[in-house]
C-alpha cells in the first residue's frame, strides 16, 4: 500500500524512470500503521479464494519496528478450464532506529506461485469449444492435471541502511539477494529408440503430437483439399464430434503408449519436460536526497547488479516409462535417417538416458552485470518548478554453454561466448507552470538508450553462442504535455504525448513451411527482427466532478496511434541450414502496420455515490476500439513473394496480396462494471466488505492474438484464405466474460 508512481518520464527521488514511469514500493517497517488486518476474497478470474493476515506494530519507544504479511490464494480452476492456482505469500520486514541518524531494515518476501497455463486458441476451436476451453489439461484418475504448470519460487532478501547526514540529506544504501526458480511444463513428444543400421546410428520413434487441439485432430484438417470427398466430409464429421465430446488431454493415452514401448525394451516416448530458468541476483543501490535550499533539492543513485541465471531443461515426470534418450529425433527430420552427432543434446555425453530430475536438451548460463546511476536537480518557485536529469549504464552479457550441442559443436555452443558491452546515457528536463490555483501545465521530455535485454542478445541461446547479427542499444525519444484544471467541483486533465523507439530487437521461434531456398522450406527457425522503429502518438482526458457531497461523476477518454515506422532487418537461423537465411533486400515490410498490445482507444463514463451511512456504489460503462493482431513478419519479408525454389511466383497477384496481407482490427466493444461496499465500525474493529462484477453484459471479446507463421507465402496463404476454415488460422486470447470479486475484511 505504501507506493510511490511517478508518471512518465517525470521526476522522482529514486530512478531516471522510463516510458511507462516508476513505482517505488516503501517496505521500511516503520512506515507502516500500527494495526492488523485480516481478509477473505471469493472471484472466479485466476484463482477462487483469498486468505490475507497482515499486522504492523509501529515504532516502538526502543526504536523496534516489524510488519509481517501472510496470504494464501487458490483454486482449481479460474475462469479457464484447468487453470489450477496454488499460491502463497510470505513478507516481513524489521527494523531498528539506532539513533536519530541510523536506521537498518531487513526486509525478506517469498511469493511461490503454481499455476496451471491458458494457451489462444483459432476461431474455429473457439467456435467448437467456446471461450474457456483450455486444451492443456484432462483428467487422470479421476483428478484434473493440466500439463502446462508455470511455477516462481524466488525469494528476496534485501538490507537496507538510512543515514540522515543532517536534517536536509539523506543517504539509503541496500543491498539484495534474490535467487530460485521459474519453471514451465510441457508434454515432450520426441521419445525416441537407437538402433544400428549398417554399423550406423539411426534412431526411430517419435510420438505424435498428444494435444487435442493439434491441427491435424481438428475438422479443418480434413477439409484442406480443393474439392474434399463425402469421405473427407465424414473424417471431419468424427473429428468434430470426438472434439466436442471430449477434446481434453488424454493422460491414459499417453501412460498406456509408455507402457507398450517399456514392455518391450524401449524408453519414455512422453516426458513432461521443465523449461527452467534459475537466477541469482546480487544488487547494491545507493540513493542520496539532499535539500540544498528552499527551492533546490538534489537526488542521485549509483546500482551495480550481477545476474547469473542457469537455464535448462530437466525431465520432470517419465510418465510410467523408465528413462528418456536424449537426443534430437527432428534433427534430421525423416524418419529412419541416419543423423549421426547432429542429434546430440550433447556431445560430450553421447545417447545418453536421462531421467527425472537430470538436465537434459539444452543447458547454458547468462550472466549480466550491470552499472548505473543519475543525477536529477530539482527547482521549485513559486510559479514554476523545473527539474533536469542525466543517467549512465554500463551493462555486460556472456553466455556459457554448459552442453556441447551436436550442430553447433565446440566454442560454438560449449563454453563462453564473446562478451558483449553497451555504454548507455540518457538525458531529460520539464517543467510545471502553476498559471494560477486552479490553471496547471506541466512539459516533460527525454532521450536516452538503453541496452538490448539479454534474452534477444543470443539468437538461439539455448542451442548456441551466435550473437545477434546488427544488436544495438534501443533508442528512446519522450515528450508529454498536460493542461490541469483543478476547483471545488471539477478536476481534469488533458495529456498529448509523443513517443518513438529506435533499434528495438526481437527474437521469435516457430516452425515454417516457407523457409523459401531451403530445400522444401520446411523448418524450425529463429526469427530474428533488428532495427525495429516504432511510434506511439496520442492523448488522454479525464474529469472528475462532485456534483454533490455524495455523488461523483466521471469520464475518461484515451486517443492514441501505435505504428511501426520501418521496415527492419529480418533474418532466420536453425539448426536445419548453415548461416543465417534471408529473403530479398533482407527487410520485413512493417511501416505503417499497428502495434499489437491492446486498443489504441478508449471511452468511460461513470458515477460514484458515497452515503453518508459508510456504503458506496459505482458503476462504468467502457468502450474499446482499434486493437490489432500480432503480424507475422515472415509474411511481410520477400518470402511472401518467392515459391520455395526461390523463384518468384508466377500467379502472383499485387491486389490479393495486398488483401492477405491486411492487419486483421478487432471488434469494438463495450465492458460494463459495477463495484460497491460497507464497513462498520465495532468498538475497535472496522469491519467492512466491496464487491466487483465486471462485464456485466457478458460480453465476447478479443484482448490480443497473432497471425501463424506457418504459412507465409503468398500461395500457401491464398489456399488457406479459400478455405471455409483455415488450417493455420490466427491463434486469439479472449476477455473474460461475466465475473466476481467479493472481498470481507477486519481492520484493527
Amino acid at each position: 500500500r505504501n507506493q510511490e508512481f511517478s508518471m512518465g518520464l517525470e521526476a522522482n527521488a529514486y530512478s531516471f524512470s522510463d516510458v511507462g514511469g516508476s513505482t517505488n514500493i516503501i517496505m521500511r517497517a516503520s512506515q507502516y500503521r500500527k494495526g492488523g488486518r485480516v481478509s477473505y476474497a471469493s472471484a472466479n478470474r485466476s484463482y477462487r479464494g483469498r486468505v490475507i493476515g497482515t499486522y504492523n506494530s509501529g515504532l516502538s519507544s526502543n526504536g523496534w519496528a516489524y510488519s509481517v504479511l501472510l496470504a494464501r490464494r487458490f483454486g482449481k480452476e479460474g475462469f479457464q478450464e484447468g487453470t489450477i492456482y496454488k499460491a502463497n505469500s510470505f513478507f516481513a520486514s524489521v527494523e531498528k532506529k539506532l539513533n536519530k541518524k541510523h536506521s537498518l531494515n531487513f526486509t525478506a518476501f517469498y511469493t511461490p506461485n503454481h499455476r496451471g497455463k491458458t494457451t489462444a486458441i483459432t476461431e474455429e476451436v473457439k467456435e467448437l469449444k467456446g471461450i474457456k476451453y483450455n486444451p492443456n489439461w484432462g483428467n487422470q484418475d479421476g483428478d484434473l492435471r493440466n500439463s502446462k504448470m508455470k511455477t516462481v519460487e524466488e525469494p528476496i532478501f534485501m538490507f537496507n541502511h538510512y543515514w540522515s547526514i543532517n536534517s536536509k540529506t539523506i543517504v539509503n544504501t541496500n543491498l539484495g539477494y534474490q535467487f530460485g526458480k521459474i519453471g514451465n511444463t510441457r508434454i515432450d513428444n520426441g521419445g525416441t529408440r537407437l538402433i544400428e543400421v549398417d554399423g550406423q546410428e539411426t534412431y526411430i520413434g517419435g510420438a505424435r503430437n498428444p494435444y487435442p487441439n493439434y491441427y491435424q485432430k481438428l475438422p479443418s484438417y480434413f477439409l484442406r483439399f480443393e474439392n474434399p470427398t463425402a469421405y473427407d466430409y465424414q473424417l471431419a464429421y468424427l473429428a468434430e464430434q470426438q472434439f466436442l465430446n471430449d477434446g481434453q488431454l488424454d493422460w491414459s493415452a499417453i501412460y498406456q503408449a509408455n507402457k507398450i514401448v517399456k514392455e518391450s525394451g524401449g524408453n519414455s516416448i512422453y516426458a513432461i519436460q521443465e523449461d527452467r530458468m534459475d537466477d541469482t541476483q546480487f544488487t547494491v543501490n545507493s540513493i542520496l536526497s539532499s535539500q540544498i535550499s528552499e527551492s533546490i533539492s538534489l537526488n542521485a543513485s549509483l546500482n551495480y547488479r550481477s545476474l547469473k541465471s542457469e537455464n535448462f531443461a530437466e525431465v520432470k515426470d517419465l510418465l510410467g516409462g523408465t528413462g528418456y534418450l536424449d537426443v534430437d529425433y527432428f534433427a534430421e527430420g525423416v524418419n529412419n535417417t541416419v543423423v549421426g552427432d547432429v542429434a546430440q543434446s550433447d556431445l560430450q555425453n553421447r545417447n545418453r538416458i536421462v531421467t527425472e530430475g537430470d538436465r537434459y536438451k539444452y543447458n547454458y548460463e547468462l550472466n549480466a552485470n550491470v552499472i548505473s546511476g543519475f543525477a536529477q536537480g530539482q527547482f521549485k518557485y513559486r510559479k514554476i518548478d523545473i527539474y533536469t536529469a542525466v543517467s549512465f549504464s554500463q551493462t555486460a552479457y556472456q553466455r556459457n554453454g554448459l552442453f556441447e550441442n551436436g550442430n553447433y559443436p565446440g566454442n560454438l555452443s560449449l563454453g563462453k561466448s564473446e562478451k558483449l558491452s553497451f555504454t548507455n546515457f540518457g538525458g531529460k528536463v520539464g517543467a510545471t507552470y502553476k498559471i494560477s490555483g486552479r490553471h496547471i501545465t506541466t512539459l516533460n521530455t527525454g532521450y536516452y538508450t538503453k541496452a538490448p535485454s539479454l534474452r534477444n542478445s543470443f539468437s538461439n541461446a539455448r542451442q548456441s553462442n551466435a550473437v545477434v547479427i546488427g544488436l544495438e542499444s534501443e533508442k528512446i525519444q519522450e515528450l508529454d504535455v498536460s493542461y490541469l484544471y483543478r476547483s471545488p467541483i471539477v478536476k481534469a486533465r488533458l495529456t498529448g504525448y509523443y513517443n518513438t523507439i529506435k533499434d528495438q530487437t526481437e527474437i521469435n521461434f516457430f516452425f515454417t513451411e516457407s523457409a523459401q531456398g531451403y530445400e522444401d522450406g520446411n523448418a524450425f527457425v529463429q526469427e530474428v527482427i533488428t532495427g525495429i522503429n516504432t511510434r506511439r502518438i496520442g492523448a488522454e482526458l479525464g474529469v472528475e466532478a462532485q456534483i454533490t457531497p455524495t455523488l461523483k461523476l466521471k469520464a475518461a477518454t484515451a486517443f492514441g496511434q501505435y505504428v511501426y515506422t520501418n521496415n527492419p532487418n529480418e533474418y532466420l537461423t536453425s539448426d536445419d541450414f548453415e548461416g543465417p537465411l534471408s529473403f530479398g533486400d533482407g527487410t520485413t515490410k512493417l511501416k505503417d502496420y499497428h502495434i499489437a498490445g491492446g486498443p489504441e482507444r478508449a471511452y468511460q463514463l461513470g458515477f460514484e455515490y458515497s452515503d453518508p451511512d459508510f456504503w458506496w456504489v459505482g458503476l462504468t460503462g467502457n468502450y474499446f476500439s482499434n486493437a490489432y493482431i500480432d503480424v507475422s513478419n515472415l509474411r511481410r519479408s520477400d518470402a511472401f513473394t518467392f515459391d520455395k525454389d526461390g523463384q518468384p511466383f508466377n500467379d502472383y497477384n499485387p491486389e490479393v496480396a495486398k488483401t492477405l496481407l491486411k492487419q486483421e482490427k478487432f471488434d469494438d466493444y463495450v465492458l460494463v462494471n459495477i463495484v460497491g461496499g460497507k464497513s462498520w465500525r465495532v468498538k475497535n474493529y472496522f469491519v467492512g466488505f466491496f464487491a466487483v462484477i465486471g462485464n456485466v453484459l457478458d460480453k465476447t471479446y478479443k484482448t490480443g492474438g497473432f497471425e501463424e507463421s506457418r504459412y507465409a507465402d503468398y500461395r500457401s496463404l491464398q489456399e488457406e484464405s479459400n478455405r471455409e476454415t483455415p488450417v493455420f488460422g490466427s491463434r486469439y486470447f479472449f476477455g473474460s466474460g461475466i465475473t466476481y470479486y467479493l472481498n470481507f475484511y477486519v481492520r484493527f
